[in-house]
């Protein structure tokens, strides 16, 4: 059968401040109709130009395509070389024939427009449908991307929804007009282990369906062996090995495709284990080892959150008067440590970025607790929260959404310092946080869209870092990064945890980054702590059945032991809107072992 897409020596130039960078440089590739092919590699290595080239958007960031072609087999089996298409006939098939599932979720939607005008514009543009027709078609959409409550959903704007429902919100998008190519850039980084499996079953079934090509890009390995048929290892915008998912995991040629595998975290690992570990780097395997023994310190608690309970208003009618309540977090209680780390972990929209946010009061309690050094956060006044705030920073989970886009990196990172008037030697201490999250200092004068997720990530802490606080919620905050840097971050964030006594509530869906990382874990559903105890504990010996169900949910890096749509068992996810002066019972918990309680 004809490829639907033929990739033949792509060259992308980037003009910038310091001169002409190469995105990427001679980049061939075919995919064939029904076939996965999965591109893997660090961040910066030409990923996502690549697939930003094929829908011709990389030219909106400033690339130019400078070389080689990109034909696209389209519907009616003409052959379109996408490079030097119109943007008439780019309009027609962007969206249409070719769909795109981007890695930001909060910037790819228009955040003043509702999810149904959302999904339902490309439709009738595209499709001929009626707005009814297309209103049904979105509702099916969302069903089909495990979106709970659709029609409710329909009608919320962006920010109203979590990280990960955004991300299928964009998800569906992408499939609404059943392309012929799906370009998948990050998709599952925001998702939890069982949306994930979930999403890679529903692609894996349209690309069976309709004999839809996937272009998936990615930097988790465990997701290449579940989806790839074939797979493109990218390095510095080239591409060094490619060939079938079993040839690259079972006999990789290359050194660097060996060190991306072997740098991987794997579910399992940690078991007898009672402290962290630093995480492996690529080509540096003796990074695996224990970290140092740290400060004999007495146990000492920084947060002690008690009975924290945080509620969203739901409106309706004409008035726009509220109906129901959100119950986001219900009752949750847990203290971390001087010098600890506790990560929550759930699917999304479980309230674990609530629960964060919650307890630095970007958005206020409905009722409970929160203590930072035996200070009531909650009984604090705006001058006294705001110098509260220089001991308790966050890095958000979308690394775009969180930085200026008109300021330059320089000023950003500095902005904490000149907030709180720690000027002195100013532009050295911005030097030493670039050094601190291995960003070169040639960053500094770049903006945010010059970068990568992954390097926007990276800036995003290194502002959270630059007031050395106690407390950093880190939500979701190495999700949108490779493995390498993924490492380099966790390793940076578990040494200055040891050099400072920093603590960290840790919100992840990583559960193998939460196995090598976490001193206690809290798994979430549906707003309540359903078990939270030691590492070990709740890995060697998880009590809850959402416990369970979340670990064997975990894809491993094997394309041997692949998962297929009949071995999952796909339940409702229950909705966490309840009628007003509905009042739910206290949350009462048994212990299993000392330290370990699981929720009756």
């Amino acid at each position: 059968m004809k490829d639907i897409v033929t990739v033949d020596h792509l060259r992308v130039e980037f003009a910038t401040d310091g001169g002409t960078v190469v995105g990427v440089q001679d980049v061939s590739f075919t995919i064939a109709p029904g076939e996965t092919l999965c591109v893997v590699g660090e961040s910066g290595s030409g990923k996502s130009v690549t697939s930003l080239s094929l829908m011709r958007l990389v030219e909106f960031g400033g690339g130019t395509i400078t070389q080689g072609a990109l034909n696209f087999t389209r519907a009616d089996g003409s052959t379109l070389d996408v490079a030097a298409a119109s943007p008439d006939v780019m309009g027609q098939v962007r969206g249409n024939e070719i769909g795109m599932i981007f890695q930001e979720p909060m910037t790819a939607l228009n955040p003043v427009f509702t999810i149904e005008r959302q999904l339902t514009d490309g439709l009738m543009l595209h499709k001929g449908l009626t707005q009814a027709q297309a209103t049904a078609r979105a509702l099916d959409l969302l069903r089909s991307v495990r979106i709970p409550e659709p029609e409710r959903r329909l009608k919320q704007y962006p920010h109203e929804l979590s990280g990960g429902m955004r991300q299928r919100v964009v998800i569906a998008m992408a499939m609404a007009c059943e392309p012929k190519l799906l370009i998948a850039d990050e998709p599952t980084t925001a998702l939890d282990v069982k949306i994930q499996a979930e999403i890679l079953a529903l692609i894996n079934r349209l690309k069976r369906e309709n004999g839809m090509a996937v272009l998936f890009i990615t930097h988790d390995m465990a997701v290449v062996a579940q989806m790839a048929d074939r797979v493109v290892v990218m390095y510095r915008g080239a591409i060094v090995e490619t060939g079938p998912v079993d040839q690259i995991f079972n006999a990789p040629q290359q050194d660097y495709t060996k060190a991306l595998l072997a740098a991987v975290p794997k579910l399992g690992e940690m078991k007898g284990k009672s402290a962290p570990e630093r995480m492996r780097l690529i080509g540096d395997e003796a990074t695996h080892a224990a970290l140092a023994p740290a400060p004999v310190r007495k146990p000492k608690v920084l947060l002690e959150v008690k009975n924290l309970t945080t509620r969203f208003p739901v409106k309706g009618g004409i008035l726009r008067r509220t109906v129901a309540q959100v119950h986001a977090v219900e009752d949750v209680s847990f203290t971390i440590n001087v010098g600890e780390t506790l990560a929550l972990v759930g699917e999304s929209g479980c309230g674990k970025s609530s629960c964060g946010r919650s307890i630095l009061r970007l958005i206020e309690p409905a009722s409970g607790e929160i203590l930072i050094n035996g200070n009531d956060i909650r009984a604090l006044g705006p001058q006294d929260l705001r110098r509260a705030r220089a001991d308790m920073q966050m890095v958000f989970q979308d690394p775009f959404a969180s930085l200026n886009p008109y300021r330059r990196l320089r000023a950003q990172v500095a902005e904490p310092l000149q907030n709180f008037g720690l000027t002195a030697d100013l532009d050295a201490k911005v030097l030493d946080l670039f050094d601190r999250v291995h960003l070169p200092r040639d960053f500094l004068n770049r903006y945010p869209h010059e970068l990568s997720g992954g390097q926007r990530q990276r800036v995003a802490i290194a502002r959270a870092l630059a007031l050395n606080p106690k407390l950093i919620v880190a939500d979701e905050a190495v999700s949108a990064l490779d493995v390498s840097v993924q490492a380099q971050v966790l390793n940076l964030m578990m040494e200055l945890q040891q050099d400072l006594g920093l603590s960290y509530l840790f919100i992840s869906h990583d559960m193998a980054v939460v196995e090598r990382v976490a001193h206690q874990v809290g798994v979430m559903y549906l707003g309540r702590i359903v078990e939270i105890g030691p590492r070990a504990a709740i890995f060697d010996n998880p009590s809850h059945p959402y416990t369970r169900s979340l670990l064997s949910a975990v894809p491993i890096a094997d394309p041997s032991k692949r998962r297929f749509e009949g071995d999952m068992n796909f339940k409702p996810i229950s909705s966490p809107i309840f009628p007003l002066g509905h009042q739910p019972a206290k949350s009462q918990y048994t212990t299993v072992a000392p330290g370990h309680f699981v929720l009756i």
